[in-house]
């Protein structure tokens, strides 16, 4: 009979790692099925500079370290596509394009670099000036000049925030108008120019981001001196599409969670940027897969309580 393992982890990212660090150190029987150790959003950061312990660091490197040490722990680890799953009451399975596995609880933790490069250059350039996440990465701009794609309230949140480290930057959209209130403060903002009807056709750069070429709707093309691009724009969807409608999604297609990570199917849990529609950081990321694979713990032995154990 094939083996049934206490946890299967979808994810080898960082709240997948992290989730498995703490489920093996609580002698759980641990799978982590990832997709590629280089396809998750930190596998494409040149340089983290805000993770504890680490001044700086590549994020290609900082996950070479948790899956390791995951898998020194014990945890066993297929580098497989997931296409889908049963989430039955006592078994959970998971289907990949290779085998299937079974389970007594899961912890889902995708991401959510849904999105593909849709711009010419946007992929070659991905970690060397194009970033999904101002947060992450806006202290590598500081005094420098970039621009922000999209007429969403994130985009519009996260080129304000730009504005505490950058000289300049650009907001652009297709869009005759953006999707936020007019009483929004990047309408003040003497650091933003918004740049309306003109869609982004290519962004230019050998080894890092040097612009961008803009296009109206009369088909004028325009260049951009820019060091830096971040993209938010329609398509950068947390993963859950093998998930069909197996548990609940929020509006914007993340899954809903509780304070343990758990999602609306018991003994199924989540963490990570696929749970997580407003912070999207490393750290954050590792904490709630701590907090998964505790609850998982509590879930697949049948405790009562959490227990805060310091030396995990």
């Amino acid at each position: 009979m094939a083996e049934v393992y206490d946890l299967i982890i979808i994810g080898g990212g960082p709240a997948g790692a992290t989730a498995a660090i703490y489920a093996r150190r609580a002698n759980l029987n641990t799978l982590i099925i990832n997709k590629s150790k280089t396809a998750g959003a930190i596998a494409y950061a040149s340089i983290i500079e805000n993770f504890p312990g680490f001044t700086r660091i590549s994020g290609k490197e900082l996950l070479e370290k948790m899956l390791n040490q995951a898998i020194s722990l014990g945890t066993s680890y297929k580098e497989e596509q997931v296409v889908g799953v049963s989430l039955g009451e006592d078994i959970k399975e998971v289907i990949t394009m290779q085998n299937s596995y079974t389970a007594h609880a899961l912890i889902i933790a995708t991401g959510s670099m849904g999105r593909k490069p849709s711009i010419a250059g946007e992929g070659e350039l991905l970690g060397r000036g194009v970033s999904y996440c101002a947060v992450c990465d806006a202290p590598f701009f500081r005094g420098k000049t970039v621009a922000v794609l999209g007429d969403s309230e994130e985009a519009a949140k996260e080129a304000f925030y730009l504005t505490q480290f950058v000289e300049k930057c650009y907001l652009i959209t297709s869009s005759s108008r953006l999707k936020v209130n007019e009483d929004h403060p990047i309408f003040i903002e003497p650091k933003i120019e918004i740049i309306k009807e003109h869609s982004v056709k290519e962004i230019l750069g050998k080894n890092f981001v040097e612009g961008v070429v803009l296009k109206d709707r009369e088909g004028k093309k325009k260049s951009l001196s820019v060091d830096g691009v971040f993209v938010f724009m329609a398509g950068t969807q947390p993963i859950t599409d093998f998930l069909g409608e197996t548990i609940k999604l929020d509006e914007r297609g993340f899954i809903i969670t509780d304070a343990f990570m758990q999602t609306s199917q018991p003994g199924v849990f989540a963490a990570g940027d696929v749970a997580s529609p407003h912070l999207r950081q490393v750290v954050i990321a590792c904490a709630q897969g701590a907090i998964a694979a505790l609850s998982a713990e509590k879930y697949i032995r049948g405790g009562q309580k959490i227990k805060s154990d310091w030396h995990r």
